[in-house]
């Protein structure tokens, strides 16, 4: 753990603590983001940076602090200093200790922590099932930007859990798709085209946003005839040949049931296969990832 209030990186497990008076553990004021670690390298960790800078900006979170390179600088070292391979790095941005005030006047200055996360997971290949969500989804102020206040989220997906499905889908007042608790959705349309719901109301995923770069790779190779952003009504999506969540430890997971109904022939499909064999491949040896300086 790298922790701002200590000072510098943390191997003790019985240190890695944040203080009670932190801004964001009793009044939620924090975001955070976490990026993918395969093979010693980090996936996708300035675009993830980036987005942790915008969502800081976003909460009115002091970033002077904390320049980009000096963050980049101390996840790389911390990821270092574990000697983890395979995992997730998590990091989190508060606006820092003080007292127990709704306003944040009263913390001197911001605390920026960080964690990385051992887990042996592996490319989803096998379909799971989805539920429309019966938790009203956050308003796109609070939905755009990665920040910690997550219970929605956590009331979604355990909403889920109880109706035996992995994950819900959040749907708009408008009655288009949304997004997951934490992931975003894909389709692909009976014309074949991959269709992601527009990130002006949802949280702009990075493995969403580079599985649309990688996909026109799709289209020259006539499996699928197009990628687009856009609405996408309810009606429409539960029409789709496929359907998976998107996300950065999936990185594509196909689902074959929603709502109780079967998704295309109710099977995973080989478009959705097809994606994320690109998406893994990129995980594995694309331009996007920082290899870690370990010392052994």
């Amino acid at each position: 753990m790298y922790s701002s209030v200590v000072g510098g990186i943390i191997l003790e497990p019985a240190m890695m603590v944040v203080p009670v008076d932190d801004h964001m553990v009793h009044r939620g004021h924090g975001v955070f983001d976490t990026a993918m670690l395969l093979d010693g390298c980090l996936y996708e960790l300035d675009a993830h940076l980036e987005r942790f800078l915008r969502s800081a900006a976003k909460a009115r979170i002091d970033t002077a602090p904390f320049p980009r390179d000096a963050l980049r600088r101390i996840l790389v070292q911390m990821t270092a200093a574990s000697g983890c391979r395979k995992g997730s790095l998590r990091y989190w941005l508060s606006a820092g200790p003080g007292d127990f005030l709704l306003s944040s006047k009263g913390c001197p200055s911001p605390a920026f922590y960080a964690v990385v996360i051992a887990a042996d997971y592996d490319q989803c290949r096998d379909g799971v099932r989805a539920v429309t969500s019966s938790v009203p989804m956050k308003p796109p102020l609070f939905a755009t930007m990665k920040n910690v206040n997550y219970l929605p989220n956590v009331l979604s997906i355990m909403d889920a859990e109880d109706r035996g499905a992995w994950a819900s889908v959040w749907v708009d007042d408008q009655g288009n798709v949304a997004e997951g608790p934490m992931v975003n959705v894909a389709f692909v349309t009976p014309g074949r085209e991959l269709v992601l719901p527009a990130f002006d109301k949802i949280l702009g995923g990075c493995t969403a946003k580079r599985l649309l770069a990688l996909a026109p790779r799709l289209v020259d190779s006539g499996l699928l005839t197009g990628v687009a952003t856009r609405d996408i009504a309810v009606d429409e999506a539960k029409r789709s040949l496929e359907m998976a969540f998107v996300g950065s430890g999936l990185p594509v997971l196909p689902v074959v049931q929603w709502d109780g109904e079967p998704v295309g022939d109710g099977k995973v499909g080989s478009l959705m296969l097809a994606l994320s064999d690109l998406l893994w491949e990129d995980m594995k040896s694309g331009p996007d990832r920082v290899a870690v300086p370990y010392n052994n």
